[in-house]
């Protein structure tokens, strides 16, 4: 579904991004993991188009995120770790902006957003202004502004960052549902949310990957917290 080849993405003469290859097979949650700027976000953005790699590329369900931008923007659900909401809009008003923005067919848009809305459990505050929700319901409005095409991908950047621990609960329990339908990229700091919703996690550190690898493989000797400290460490930073 996903495939990451050889990405390179530079700011001039510093490297953020270093070469970075992986896949992502359909219907997998993969955690995408790493220190602080090892260069996930920078990836993301990359695979979701925000931004152009320096070099390499990466395919969405067969397409090119270069040759066909359009064709993958249609198949990717994106998630930044800030949610883009705009304050002043009820959540159903949102919501309905957010479906002409990604063109979903007229004939279909009702539906999508009441699929949406149930999904995220937006129903009972759908004629809320954005701006007097909490943190909590403002993930969860970006949540559904991402998943509103029904996209085939959704790409998750730190979705639970700032969350009291029962908001994080509720977002982890809707990522577990969405793969039913979806291939999720989550990136986020919580190690235990990996072990608990990730099939895969893929850890990169400077820049380049550093582990591959199943969830169940990786910590067959190790917890993940020790996988993830002993790679990182080996350049001599935690």
């Amino acid at each position: 579904m996903i495939k990451v080849d050889h990405l390179v993405k530079n700011y001039g003469p510093y490297a953020a991004v270093k070469d970075i290859s992986f896949e992502v097979q359909p219907g997998e949650i993969l955690g995408f993991l790493g220190p602080n700027g090892a260069g996930k976000t920078t990836t993301m953005r990359m695979i979701t188009g925000v931004l152009p790699p320096t070099s390499g590329t990466a395919t969405i369900d067969g397409f090119d995120i270069l040759e066909n931008p359009l064709e993958v923007k249609k198949r990717i659900g994106y998630l930044p770790e800030t949610p883009p909401v705009y304050f002043d809009f009820t959540v159903q008003d949102y919501l309905k902006f957010v479906t002409e923005i990604k063109q979903v067919p007229k004939v279909e848009q009702k539906d999508n957003l009441a699929w949406a809305m149930e999904k995220c459990s937006l129903q009972d505050v759908r004629h809320r202004l954005i701006g007097n929700l909490s943190k909590g319901f403002r993930q969860r409005v970006g949540l559904a502004g991402a998943i509103i095409n029904k996209p085939k991908v959704l790409i998750l950047d730190e979705p639970t960052v700032g969350l009291d621990p029962k908001q994080i609960r509720e977002i982890r329990s809707m990522i577990q549902e969405l793969s039913q339908d979806h291939t999720i990229v989550l990136s986020t700091h919580i190690l235990p949310e990996v072990s608990l919703i990730c099939n895969r996690a893929t850890i990169i550190h400077g820049g380049r990957v550093v582990l591959d690898e199943k969830i169940d493989e990786m910590t067959k000797t190790q917890s993940l917290e020790e996988v993830f400290i002993e790679l990182i460490s080996k350049d001599g930073e935690v």
